[in-house]
C-alpha cells in the first residue's frame, strides 16, 4: 500500500491566496504529492463538489478527505474522535500518542513547530520530539512548517512527509513555495535518517541555514 509522503497539502479556503482549486493546482505543479481536503464546515454537497474539482488537479487520485466520509473516493484522514469507516483503502489519523491506531495506515503528528494557523496550539514538539513519539506507522510532520530548513529537519527526523497548510495557502506563489519545501524535504530524506551529528542540532532547535542547500 502506498501511504502519503513528501509534501502533503492541507486545504483552507479561508486563508487561500486565490480560488482553492487553483491554489492546489499550483502547489501540485510545484511538487506537492498529496492533498487533504478539510473544509469540514461546508455542507455535504459543497464538499462533494469541491472534492470532484480537486480530483481533476491532484495526480494519481491522491486526494484524501478529512473525516469518515470519503466523498466518492477511498481515502480518509480522521480526527482523534472519528470512527473508523468501512470500505476505505487508505486511512490516516491525527495522533497525539494516545489515539487508537487499529486499522490506520499513517498518522499526522503535531504541532511540530509553533503555528500561525492555530496560535496557542501546542506546545511545539520539535522535529526530534515528534520522532521520539515513535509512531507505529508512517508519520507526517504537521504544524508550522514554513521554511526549507524546517522541511529538512522533519525529513532527517524520520518523517515520511510534511503536511503543510498555511505556508502554501497564504503564499502569493504556491508553486514556488511547494517547490522549495518539496525539494528541501526530498534532498534531506535522500541523505538518510538523523545521524549522530545531526540529532544534537535538531534537539537544540538549530536550523541548517541556507548553506545546507
Amino acid at each position: 500500500m502506498v501511504t502519503p509522503g513528501g509534501l502533503v497539502v492541507l486545504t483552507d479556503r479561508r486563508s487561500a491566496s486565490g480560488p482553492l482549486i487553483e491554489v492546489v493546482r499550483k502547489a501540485v505543479r510545484g511538487g506537492a504529492d498529496w492533498v487533504i481536503l478539510r473544509e469540514r464546515d461546508l455542507s455535504y454537497g459543497e464538499r462533494a463538489a469541491l472534492a470532484t474539482g480537486l480530483r481533476s488537479v491532484v495526480p494519481d487520485h491522491r486526494l484524501i478527505i478529512a473525516g469518515p466520509d470519503p466523498l466518492g473516493g477511498t481515502a480518509v484522514h480522521l480526527s482523534g474522535s472519528d470512527q473508523l469507516p468501512e470500505g476505505t483503502t487508505l486511512t490516516g489519523r491525527s495522533w497525539h500518542g494516545t489515539e487508537d491506531l487499529s486499522g490506520v495506515d499513517y498518522v499526522t503528528v503535531s504541532p511540530v513547530y509553533p503555528t500561525l494557523s492555530k496560535p496557542g496550539y501546542g506546545p511545539a514538539l520539535g522535529a526530534t520530539g515528534a520522532a521520539e513519539m515513535r509512531a507505529p506507522v508512517p508519520w507526517l510532520a504537521l504544524g508550522g512548517i514554513e521554511t526549507a530548513a524546517q522541511a529538512a529537519e522533519c525529513a532527517l527526523a524520520g518523517a515520511a512527509g510534511i503536511a503543510v497548510m498555511g505556508a502554501l495557502m497564504r503564499s502569493p506563489d504556491p508553486e514556488r513555495t511547494a517547490r522549495e519545501l518539496s525539494s528541501a524535504f526530498r534532498s534531506a530524506a535522500g541523505r538518510g535518517s538523523c545521524s549522530e551529528a545531526v540529532a544534537p542540532a535538531l534537539a537544540a532547535g538549530r536550523g541548517f541555514g541556507e548553506e545546507a542547500w
